[in-house]
């Protein structure tokens, strides 16, 4: 008689909802092996029976051959007693116990399902709702763990027998797709208009809908993870008005193209950014602007006024591609603005009833259906910078995949910063960032947080026992986790010390050597109760050392200094000495009365707390250069200043993969000035002051130099700054690595730069790829200085300890 061996196997990782079971029975049975495989919290685990070379063959390779969406953490089997029996089956799912698989993210539609889309002998042509195995939503319709239909919103849609039979059949790219349906049985498509709307009576929703767009309508439309908001991107009255509604000032629109052949003559395309617009994630990628003719005939001048870039994504969804036309459609638009459906500053909307009221006064029309959106999850944004990825916003597509950790920490809640919220849990050797939430000073956003962490609680098991919040006492994200602490230790994190330790966990480091941060940005709360903002600190997670920092200005008024630069521009100019000509770009801009009384605010101190922002002077240098004097949206005058140091640099040529080799030579009088620690205050960090930079800055405005020439040398001059203080912490103290973390490295000019700098002297150089270098990448750094710290407070409020050390 054969020799018969049975094993049970678990399989870790992102398992469900990627075809990973009807692989385990293909596999299986074509080994002809007997057993079962199931769904389970846990993962995806298996029992298979029969001669141990096949039972060996299918253990051997089962991570290896894995579907193209799985994750596999880890594949662990021993053996189990016969049981004996014939066949192979799908069982149905356990619940039960700790949650511990991992949920796909959303997926764009796959070529399969395209074609079938398209196919007019196909069931399912032109199906709004068409998916499979290997696409379609995930995340945003799970409501539990383990991943099976009656955990998603598709639980109200019993399928029919055409459906049900694909589901059973083993060889059908549908066999237990959850979310499967067809006309007959799936969700249903309506486009509501007029008033009171209604649904136009014989109409296709579709092709009503690219009507209405032609015809310059505003229509909310329902995807994945929310509703977005839509016109036709070449309609200059539909975009301005657009813009009017929605209180968005000169903030960028992101566009949707059917196919990188309709952006390609707009935009620089290398092959790393179309490699990312074409893959399963389809973000919006932030892409360089061509100069030339024909653009506004498809892209409306007040889609992106000011920016260097036009974001872009493809269609991810059947209903995207729909809206864009099929092959032998009628003529429609080429480009759509594509924008999340919400007021500036609010959450996006996600509910049907809510839609109507919310989007009332923003939208024309409703293109909806009725499967549920249970998660909110905004588009994720990518540019690319040297060729690399680099992530701005985190979201669908990404959401909730983990991130491997370099060290194993206890169940831990970071709650993140108060704009571009993302909280994260981590527990062992996994963190989840959470998708993006928004800024936080809606009531409808830290609902929305709420929510979002109690979802992500429920399907990855993490019970947080430690919180980690910024230190900034006025922050609402930290006065959200703080009041729901219930005795358990939440501890302050600096705000760029976070940063920092961001960077190290994305690059996998442990913890036992300090590197040299660069963290650049708007604003954090320092140790001194300053706003802290251009900071190297030689840190590691358990602790920092400020060694240099951008000398205090000013910050006369607070947010009214952030939402008009030539009052920082005023600020940096007394504070180095500088004269308030009238001739000055930012003196011009600045009216009569509010400079008299911004005079008398500085002179005196009033409401003017000292900053040492990077974000802050690139502001001034901004408005000074006459580039930007009023920002409407977050970091407006320096994506402007980027922008002139491109056209100064003719990187308008390059591939678009990033600032490489665009930088102008700064000259010797674009040169910050460092101050060394006073007599007797050896311990005290080193202050870059930057008034020798800007008298240069003043002497190239007066002379005529255009904006983009000054931009650029500003730019050269903050690198050379990077490098100068990296130079000084190696020789001062032995470190090597340097990372450049914060929002302003978001900028790829300087980015780059600053790179090729440093590792032209010989530094090995972190920078974020996969997680956001701005507070959207917050929450991870906070949950590893929390994890590292040497002793948790036993309960209430508590500081990192070690956090305050200065020395250069």
């Amino acid at each position: 008689m054969e020799a018969v061996e049975r094993r049970r196997v678990i399989v870790r990782g992102v398992v469900q909802g990627v075809g990973f079971r009807p692989y385990v029975y293909t596999r299986a049975t074509g080994l002809g092996l007997a057993g079962h495989v199931t769904n389970t919290p846990e993962g995806v685990v298996a029992e298979v029976e029969g001669a141990p070379a096949a039972v060996s063959a299918f253990c051997e390779r089962l991570a290896a051959d894995a579907p193209p969406l799985a994750v596999v953490d880890a594949v662990d089997h021993h053996e189990v007693p016969v049981s004996g029996g014939a066949g192979f089956t799908i069982v149905a799912s356990r619940s039960g116990g700790p949650a511990r698989t991992l949920v796909s993210p959303d997926v764009a539609t796959c070529a399969d399902c395209l074609a079938e889309l398209a196919d007019p002998a196909d069931r399912r042509h032109r199906h709004p709702f068409i998916t499979c195995t290997h696409c379609g939503p995930r995340f945003t319709i799970v409501t539990g763990v383990p991943y099976d239909r009656a955990h998603t919103t598709m639980a109200r849609f019993p399928m029919c027998p055409d459906c049900a039979r694909e589901y059973a059949d083993p060889a059908d790219r549908r066999f237990h797709a959850q979310p499967v349906a067809c006309p007959a049985c799936g969700p249903r498509l309506r486009l509501l208009a007029g008033t009171p709307l209604r649904e136009p009576a014989g109409a296709d929703p579709v092709a009503e809908a690219r009507r209405l767009l032609a015809d310059g309508a505003i229509l909310a439309v329902k995807g994945l993870g929310g509703y977005h908001l839509a016109c036709d991107a070449a309609h200059a009255g539909a975009v301005a008005e657009l813009r009017r509604r929605k209180a968005r000032g000169d903030k960028p629109f992101a566009l949707m193209a059917r196919e990188p052949a309709d952006i390609e003559h707009l935009v620089h395309l290398g092959p790393a950014e179309r490699d990312l617009l074409t893959g399963p994630v389809r973000p919006i990628v932030l892409l360089r602007r061509r100069p030339g003719a024909g653009v506004r005939e498809l892209v409306a001048d007040a889609v992106a006024p000011g920016s260097p870039d036009l974001g872009v994504m493809l269609p991810y969804t059947p209903v995207h591609h729909l809206l864009l036309g099929l092959p032998g459609d009628p003529p429609g638009p080429r480009l759509l603005v594509m924008t999340s459906g919400n007021l500036s500053g609010e959450p996006i909307v996600t509910d049907d009833t809510e839609a109507l009221d919310r989007l009332a006064r923003l939208a024309d029309a409703w293109l909806t259906h009725d499967r549920p959106i249970h998660v909110p999850c905004d588009d994720s944004v990518v540019r690319v910078c040297d060729g690399e990825a680099l992530t701005l916003r985190r979201s669908r597509g990404h959401a909730p995949l983990p991130l491997t950790l370099p060290l194993s920490v206890p169940a831990t809640l970071a709650a993140g910063g108060d704009l571009k919220n993302a909280f994260c849990l981590g527990e062992g050797h996994k963190a989840w960032l959470s998708a993006h939430i928004g800024d936080m000073d809606d009531l409808a956003t830290q609902y929305a947080f709420e929510r979002a962490e109690q979802q992500l609680e429920s399907i990855t098991g993490v019970a947080p026992g430690l919180l980690a919040v910024d230190r900034h006492p006025g922050y609402r994200s930290a006065r959200l986790v703080r009041g729901r602490a219930g005795g358990r230790p939440v501890l302050g994190v600096q705000h760029h010390h976070a940063h920092i330790a961001s960077a190290l966990a994305e690059h996998g480091f442990d913890g036992t050597h300090r590197v040299i941060g660069v963290a650049f940005d708007g604003t954090g709360y320092g140790d001194d109760g300053a706003v802290w903002g251009g900071e190297v600190l030689l840190a590691d997670y358990t602790g920092y050392t400020r060694f240099a920092h951008l000398a205090y200005v000013p910050l006369p008024g607070g947010d009214a200094a952030v939402h008009r630069p030539y009052r920082m521009a005023l600020s940096h100019l007394r504070a180095a000495g500088l004269g308030w000509d009238p001739d000055l770009p930012c003196t011009a801009a600045c009216p009569p009365e509010e400079l008299r009384l911004l005079r008398r605010q500085l002179e005196r101190n009033l409401h003017c707390v000292p900053t040492s922002s990077m974000g802050r002077l690139f502001d001034a240098v901004s408005s000074l250069a006459g580039v930007c004097h009023h920002a409407g949206y977050e970091a407006q005058a320096a994506i402007e200043l980027e922008a002139a140091a491109l056209t100064a640099s003719g990187s308008g040529s390059g591939t678009g993969s990033g600032g490489g080799g665009v930088m102008a030579d700064a000259g010797p009088d674009y040169a910050f000035a460092l101050r060394p620690p006073a007599p007797g205050g050896r311990e005290a960090p080193l202050a870059a002051d930057p008034a020798p930079v800007l008298a240069a800055v003043v002497r190239d405005v007066r002379a005529g130099l255009p904006p983009g020439v000054v931009a650029a040398r500003f730019h050269a001059a903050v690198a050379g700054l990077v490098g100068r203080l990296a130079v000084l912490a190696r020789e001062r103290h032995g470190l090597e690595t340097v990372a450049l973390t914060g929002g302003v490295f978001a900028n790829t000019v300087l980015s780059s730069a600053c790179a090729r700098l440093l590792s032209e002297r010989g530094f090995t150089v972190l920078r974020h790829h996969r997680v956001p270098p701005n507070d959207g990448g917050l929450a991870l750094g906070q949950l590893m200085v929390a994890a590292c710290a040497p002793q948790h407070p036993q309960q209430g409020e508590g500081h990192v300890p070690g956090g305050t050390r200065q020395s250069a």
